[in-house]
């Protein structure tokens, strides 16, 4: 009976030692990479294709603000901008007379000059009509400068009408929700119907696929870490068993904090340690909030 008893205690002692050489490095809990998507315009929330536990693809058109007062707004700068260009006057038109008196003058001229090599001219004749020409042309560059100065001065005026078309087809972009990236939905802030200001929260989304155990560690496991090394995650099975997952350090604080209440570590007393953060690759079962161990596998 005495040596059952000590075999049993032998075999629990061992176990014990065995259970402390086999505790893990360190303990944290699953999160991901959430994104609060926001309104970015103000109005009644006319479309919303959003359910919470839904996959939406990224670049994905979930919802549409009323844009009416918009659509309106941009009308009325295009009736604002052709007003103008009304104003603006035809130039070739205008030249193109004193283009042709002055090609009128210049054969003109041949032909007085014809009749000066015949003496049947005089000099006079010829003087009169290169005054008559020189007098067409520089009516020609003044006209000609003072349409140019009226044309940019109507372009220029234009321009600020442009711009704030512009500005409104960037409000017309924004009253469209497009989820930014891909993932599930985990919380909806709001329904369909209701009056949203801009950066409102419409909804929350993360991307599942890629968890991270966010562990503590001490000061003396920290020169065992590195970012980019190759690591070990586990979970606890329903059996009571523990799952063994492939994890990468992703990260690593540069400063240390107070050990969190809810997180343990393997050194008893220790105050201070460091953040890390373990990248995993989720198969659907791993879950935000999800407590999990880290074994440093150098």
């Amino acid at each position: 009976m005495k040596t059952t008893v000590t075999a049993i205690s032998i075999l629990t002692l061992l176990t014990a030692c065995g259970n402390r050489e086999n505790a893990a490095d360190a303990y944290g809990n699953f999160e991901s990479t959430e994104v609060i998507v926001s309104a970015e315009a103000t109005g009644r929330l006319l479309t919303f294709s959003v359910e919470e536990g839904m996959q939406l693809a990224a670049n994905a058109l979930v919802g549409g603000i009323d844009s009416v007062q918009l659509n309106l707004r941009k009308a009325q700068l295009g009736a604002n901008i052709k007003a103008v260009l009304s104003k603006k006057p035809e130039v070739n038109p205008q030249l193109e007379v004193i283009r042709q008196q002055i090609a009128t003058q210049q054969k003109e001229r041949q032909r007085i000059q014809n009749l000066l090599k015949a003496n049947a001219a005089t000099p006079k004749q010829l003087d009169d009509i290169n005054a008559a020409i020189a007098v067409l042309e520089k009516q020609y560059a003044s006209t000609a400068s003072t349409l140019h100065t009226q044309v940019s001065g109507i372009s220029s005026e234009t321009q600020p009408l442009q711009l704030q078309v512009e500005q409104v087809k960037e409000q017309l972009a924004q009253s469209r929700v497009i989820n930014p990236v891909a993932g599930t939905v985990l919380t909806k802030y709001v329904e369909k119907g209701e009056v949203v200001n801009y950066g409102k929260p419409l909804y929350k989304i993360a991307d599942l696929n890629t968890m991270y155990l966010r562990a503590y560690v001490s000061g003396s496991q920290l020169p065992r870490l590195k970012t980019g090394q190759q690591v070990t995650v586990q979970t606890d099975m329903p059996d009571g068993s523990l799952k063994n997952w492939p994890g990468t350090v992703s990260w690593i604080a540069s400063e240390a904090e107070f050990t969190p209440k809810t997180i343990q570590t393997r050194e008893e007393r220790v105050q201070l340690v460091y953040a890390v953060k373990v990248r995993v690759q989720n198969d659907g079962s791993l879950k935000i909030g999800m407590p999990g161990e880290l074994r440093i596998t150098q």
